[in-house]
């Protein structure tokens, strides 16, 4: 587990856990004594992150990704590829699959969990077929009246020349367009980061949720410093002033609703993360499908027009 800058006195209890042998006299005895200050100081150090803090959390290498969310919540998944115009690119992964017994299509970009799959993924940076395959889904999944859910974690779409060349900003507003005229229920996920428009194109939805520890901007927190101050030593501030967190984001009505992470963050306790997002995905799929789907498409652009109207 790798331990951030500001965990070190939980890093200092993990390796006296860690240290203690079980032929040591009162070795149950002294673990669950370091647990339990383990567990205290995890509730005092997370339910008191700072802004930035909370960026590096969501950019913690053992956070969970889309792949990892797939794994825990749905079953009989089926995984689509390509965008029928140019190539697959794997930072946008979706397909077929069940959550309990509804079947819905699940969308969302994957970072990837190590060198190898970091770099076949792009590290979650997609490029204009990601966001084509994203549409592409998003038709299907209209056609067959199946729900849509999508899992957003990027740094933002990929900034290449050539990805420029075969259009990224037009299949980024294409793929906003297509979801706020989409006559089928969409909810995204913010599981790590949201950044920039490359978030946006798969986080237009009709309830959007957002980890704790999530953040959602407009630019990254480096590249606010660089343009605002020209000096990286101000990225904390630019952290704080971006207003980045699920917090901001929720008070701002950006967001719908905060799921909750366990003390610790979700790259602790994987399944246990799931299982949360499991329960409010259900939770607002059953509302959603209540609503007519007319009706559906008419609020979910009054919520956006709402939003841009009081920034």
């Amino acid at each position: 587990m790798k331990f951030l800058d500001f965990e070190k006195d939980i890093e200092s209890v993990e390796n006296k856990i860690l240290d203690l042998e079980d032929s040591e006299l009162n070795y149950t005895t002294k673990k669950n004594q370091l647990e339990i200050k383990r567990e205290k100081l995890l509730k005092k150090i997370y339910s008191n992150l700072s802004p930035w803090q909370k960026v590096q959390v969501a950019r913690h290498s053992n956070r969970p990704h889309t792949l990892d969310y797939i794994k825990y919540i749905f079953n009989d998944v089926i995984l689509l590829h390509g965008d029928k115009k140019y190539s697959d690119d794997k930072a946008v992964i979706g397909g077929f699959a069940k959550i309990l017994d509804k079947s819905v299509m699940v969308i969302g970009t994957e970072k990837g969990n190590s060198m190898e799959s970091r770099i076949m993924h792009n590290f979650g940076m997609a490029r204009p077929e990601g966001y084509r395959k994203a549409q592409r889904l998003m038709r299907l999944a209209e056609k067959f009246k199946l729900p849509i859910i999508t899992f957003v974690d990027t740094a933002g779409a990929f900034p290449g020349k050539e990805a420029e060349e075969r259009g990224q900003s037009e299949s980024i507003a294409s793929s906003i367009l297509v979801s706020l005229r989409i006559n089928t229920p969409i909810i995204s996920v913010i599981i790590g980061e949201g950044g920039s428009g490359g978030a946006i194109g798969l986080a237009t939805a009709d309830k959007t949720l957002m980890l704790e520890h999530a953040m959602y901007s407009v630019i990254s927190p480096e590249g606010c410093a660089s343009i605002l101050w020209r000096e990286s030593e101000f990225t904390q501030k630019a952290a704080e002033t971006l207003k980045l967190t699920a917090q901001d984001c929720y008070k701002f009505k950006i967001v719908d609703e905060i799921i909750n992470e366990t003390y610790g963050g979700a790259h602790r306790f994987p399944e246990n993360q799931a299982s949360l997002v499991k329960k409010s995905l259900i939770a607002n799929l059953n509302s959603l499908e209540k609503v007519n789907s007319l009706d559906l498409v008419t609020l979910r652009n009054d919520k956006y027009l709402n939003i841009t109207s009081s920034v």
